[in-house]
């Protein structure tokens, strides 16, 4: 049996916050309303959407039992872009034909960019 990974729940201390840092950056739509407890946000390019739900005070955020990975095709164009907004990633990673780069969202989640995607001649 086969199943699509349709969403990705990420518990935020600020919900708002957490909704316009991936709408803001990575150009998720959303109406920021919460609705059933969440604020839901949905990729312009089709891909899988994010969930918002308020972390209750005794998650503890922040730790790399998940990352975010978004798919670019050039790692240092959006970097670029991103730090006009504000948003700074960390040193840019070569792999096998491939970069990535990695960053924080507001509650300390671990978020990348990466090109992997979109590598010639993939293994």
């Amino acid at each position: 049996m086969e199943a699509t990974l349709g969403t990705v729940i990420i518990y935020a201390r600020d919900m708002q916050k957490s909704a316009a840092f991936y709408s803001n950056n990575f150009g998720f739509r959303t109406s920021g309303q919460v609705v059933e407890g969440l604020i839901e946000l949905e990729s312009s390019s089709g891909g899988a959407a994010i969930l918002i739900h308020q972390a209750s005070k005794g998650i503890k955020l922040g730790q790399v039992g998940v990352k975010l990975s978004f798919h670019v095709p050039d790692v240092e164009a959006f970097k670029k872009s991103a730090a006009m907004q504000g948003l700074k990633f960390g040193a840019t990673h070569q792999a096998n034909g491939y970069s990535y780069a990695n960053a924080k969202d507001p509650d300390k989640n671990s978020v990348s960019i990466s090109s992997r995607a979109y590598r010639v001649g993939k293994p």
